[in-house]
């Protein structure tokens, strides 16, 4: 079978494209807002990213493809009524949506938040209903499926829709699962052991050594291209206040184990509402993380303690979460960006995942 060539959208650092072209795939074009994000995909996949709005790039600049990835975000998304054009969200399906048209290939795959399954326009239409409607309008088949990251060698606990899109005719299912929590008839979840332990202490030049050979199959996996050191192994700055905090919480554990008396007033008051099990969370040293967000160099926004050290986890350890390889470099011009382009990647390992997947039924169904 000749190279797959792949148009990718909303590309961010380059997660998705990362298991594409693992899998052996071409991608010939590539577009993110984010200039931090496109000089980090130049840097690890190929200078054929475009740094712009979607919304104002030439549709005849981008060229055809077989597959077509990446997905906006979508709060609101109608196909009734007049288009506000000051809904940019919306313009950027509709951006989507022209790009599809003019790429045509015969399967495209949109990631996106599993909010979107419940999201409602303001007419109480459904988000989804309307975006498979204008798929189905462009002559695809569509399917639509919430994948749990975990479940495909990733030591995370992500959960997200994929609609997938064909001109084949068939149906798409999904990959096939690799992991299962039970791991009864499919090796179990990936834990954050698994994924970290063997990484060294931080540095503040966030450049180590590994401390050790890898203990497990995952961090072969991390380690197949670098030899003896890696880099971005640096955690945000923790005050007084926060290493006291992450004292009294055990692994597993969250706000709920800290003392009344050491309590701020935020943590005193999640106690009297209840609910939030990831915030001011520990990592489990035997489960898989939860979903990494664009804030995990905060004590209060999320489960992003190491298991075992008094600290929060450091960029590197993010990258694992993620299944980035490490040497995956981060570019950034200011330390939020870090966080946002590594937070707001889909794994690697899941679009591997889906690129295997597609390669068989494409294959199949010629």
């Amino acid at each position: 079978m000749n190279t797959i060539k792949v148009v990718s959208l909303f590309a961010g650092c380059g997660g998705l494209d990362l298991g594409f072209k693992q899998a052996g795939y071409d991608i010939i074009w590539a577009n993110d807002f984010l200039k931090d994000a496109c000089e980090t995909y130049k840097k690890n996949i190929g200078d054929h990213i475009v740094h712009g709005d979607i919304n104002t790039v030439d549709v005849n600049s981008i060229p055809q493809a077989d597959v077509m990835i990446g997905g906006p975000p979508c709060q609101s998304f109608s196909l009734v009524g007049k288009r506000d054009p000051k809904d940019e969200r919306s313009n950027l399906v509709w951006s989507y949506l022209k790009v599809l048209e003019h790429v045509n290939p015969k399967i495209f795959l949109f990631e996106n938040v599993t909010g979107i399954s419940s999201a409602k326009n303001p007419d109480g239409t459904r988000v989804i209903d309307n975006l498979v409607k204008a798929f189905e309008q462009l002559g695809y088949s569509i399917t639509v499926n919430k994948l749990n990251a975990a479940d495909y060698g990733v030591p995370q606990r992500r959960q997200r829709v994929f609609i997938v899109g064909n001109k084949i005719g068939k149906t798409i299912e999904k990959p096939v699962p690799t992991n299962s929590e039970e791991g009864e008839k499919l090796p179990g979840w990936v834990s954050a052991y698994d994924a970290l332990s063997d990484l060294s202490e931080t540095s503040e030049t966030g450049v180590c050594k590994y401390i050790q050979s890898p203990v497990s199959e995952y961090q072969k996996l991390m380690r197949l291209a670098t030899t003896d050191s890696y880099s971005l192994h640096v955690t945000p700055y923790a005050s007084a206040k926060d290493k006291e905090l992450i004292s009294h919480i055990p692994p597993g554990g969250n706000y709920v184990n800290v003392p009344d008396s050491v309590a701020t007033k935020r943590i005193l008051n999640f106690k009297k509402t209840g609910g939030r099990t990831t915030t001011y969370g520990r990592l489990s040293e035997d489960k898989p993380s939860y979903t990494l967000n664009t804030h995990f160099n905060r004590l209060n926004v999320g489960c992003n303690i190491h298991y075992k050290t008094e600290r929060l986890i450091s960029l590197r350890e993010g990258l694992r979460i993620q299944s980035f390889p490490d040497d995956f470099e981060v570019l950034s011009s200011n330390k939020r960006n870090y966080y946002v382009q590594i937070g707001n990647a889909v794994p690697p390992m899941l679009g591997k995942a889906w690129a295997d997947y597609f390669k068989l039924f494409l294959s199949s169904n010629k």
